[in-house]
C-alpha cells in the first residue's frame, strides 16, 4: 500500500515547475528528499547524481530518471504584449489552444499566460478550415503592450514556461492526475528504491542518475554516465498509456496493467537477455507487468546503451503524456519500485556476464 509521504512527493514533483532547460526546481526537490539516503552532487546543467553504497565493488547500476517536463520558451514579444514561443519537448499543435502556462519571470514568479490563437469569430472561411501551427499562436499574460509584458510582469526572450496544473490523488481509485508525470513518476519512483535499497547488503554498487533535458534529446545523462561509469542501467520512465485508443489486442501500456517493458523504440533495441532477466524476475516475483515494441519514442537508455551498457526501461503507464492533464495509478508505480528492488538485489558480476 502506499504511503502517504509517497502520495505526496509524487504530487510535489507533478506540480514542481521544471521545462527542459530549468529544472532547479525539481533537482532541489531530488536532493531534499534524499537527503540522509546518499550524498548527492549537481552539475551546472542541473543533473543529480550520487553513489548508495559506495563502499561495494560489485558491478555498477545506474538507476534514472529524467528530471524535465515539456514546455516552453518566449521566443520574442509583440507590441501588443504576447508573445511568440517555441515549443520545449514533443508537443503536438491541437494540444496547446487554450492551455494556460506558467512562465518564470526575471523575479523567479510564475505568471499565468494562457495560447491564443485567432478567434473563430475573425477566421476566414479557409482559416476556419486550416490546421493550427505553433506559428499561428501566442502566449497571453494579459499584457497590453511589449513594455508592460517586460517591465510590469518581467518577461522576456528566453523566459522559460510549463503547464499550468494542479496534481491531486484519488484514495479510493489509487488514481493520480497532474502535469508532467513523465518522467516525474519515475523520477518518483528510483527515490523510493533508493529509500527501500539504503542499508541493505547488495551484490551490486547502486548508483542514482537524475538527468536533465531529455524532452529535447537526452542531453543531460550522458554527463551523469561519464561522472558514476556504470556497468548497467535500469531506466525509469513515465511512457505513453495506450488503453483508451488502440484495439483489444494492440494495448501495450495499460494502467493497472504494471509497469511497462520494451523490447524496440526508435532509440533502442533492448537488450534481449537482461530484457528476458527482468521478466522472469517479475513473473517470478509475482510483479504484473507489460511488455511492448513501440514504433516511436526514445528515452535515456538509447543514449547509453550505445556505450555498450545493458539496459532496461521500467515504465510506467501515462495517459496523454507530452500534454496538460496526465493520469497514473499508484499500482503501476509501486510494481516498478518493486521490480528495480529486485533487481538491484540480483545483479551480481555473474548474472552481468550472461547479459
Amino acid at each position: 500500500m502506499i504511503r502517504q509521504d509517497e502520495v505526496k512527493r509524487i504530487l510535489a514533483l507533478s506540480d514542481a515547475f521544471g521545462p527542459s532547460g530549468l529544472e532547479d526546481e525539481v533537482s532541489a526537490l531530488v536532493k531534499k528528499e534524499l537527503e540522509g539516503v546518499l550524498d548527492l552532487t549537481e552539475d551546472s546543467m542541473r543533473n543529480v547524481r550520487g553513489v548508495l553504497n559506495p563502499e561495494k565493488k560489485g558491478p555498477r547500476v545506474m538507476l534514472d530518471a529524467h528530471l524535465d517536463e515539456v514546455g516552453a520558451v518566449v521566443q520574442a514579444i509583440k507590441p501588443n504584449g504576447t508573445m511568440r514561443f517555441l515549443t520545449l519537448g514533443g508537443w503536438t499543435a491541437n494540444n496547446l489552444p487554450s492551455s494556460l502556462f506558467h512562465i518564470r519571470n526575471r523575479d523567479g514568479k510564475l505568471v499565468k499566460a494562457s495560447v491564443a490563437a485567432k478567434p473563430v469569430h475573425f477566421m476566414s472561411a479557409t482559416e476556419k478550415n486550416a490546421s493550427l501551427t505553433v506559428d499561428d499562436m501566442v502566449l497571453d499574460c494579459g499584457s497590453t503592450s511589449a513594455e508592460e509584458t517586460m517591465k510590469g510582469f518581467g518577461i522576456g526572450i528566453g523566459s522559460f514556461a510549463a503547464p499550468a496544473v494542479q496534481a491531486s490523488y484519488d484514495e479510493e481509485k489509487r488514481l493520480f492526475f497532474g502535469k508532467a508525470y513523465d518522467c516525474r513518476i519515475g523520477v518518483a519512483a528510483e527515490i523510493e528504491t533508493l529509500k527501500r535499497l539504503q542499508g541493505e547488503e547488495l551484490p551490486c554498487t547502486v548508483t542514482a542518475s537524475f538527468a536533465v533535458q531529455e524532452e529535447v534529446g537526452e542531453r543531460g545523462v550522458y554527463a551523469n554516465y561519464k561522472a558514476l561509469q556504470p556497468d548497467i542501467m535500469i531506466c525509469f520512465e513515465g511512457c505513453p498509456a495506450d488503453d483508451t485508443f488502440q484495439e483489444p489486442y494492440m494495448i501495450q501500456a495499460a494502467m493497472y496493467k504494471g509497469p511497462m517493458l520494451r523490447h524496440f523504440d526508435r532509440s533502442m533495441i533492448t537488450n534481449p537477455r537482461f530484457q528476458r532477466f527482468a521478466l522472469d524476475l517479475a513473473h517470478e516475483n509475482g510483479i504484473p507487468v507489460q511488455e511492448s515494441v513501440r514504433s516511436g519514442g526514445g528515452t535515456n537508455a538509447g543514449m547509453i546503451h550505445t556505450e555498450g551498457i545493458p539496459a532496461i526501461v521500467i515504465g510506467v503507464p501515462v495517459r496523454y503524456i507530452h500534454s496538460h492533464h496526465c493520469w497514473c495509478t499508484a499500482d503501476d508505480y509501486e510494481s516498478a519500485v518493486e521490480l528495480a528492488v529486485a533487481l538491484c538485489r540480483k545483479l551480481d558480476a555473474e548474472t552481468l556476464k550472461t547479459f
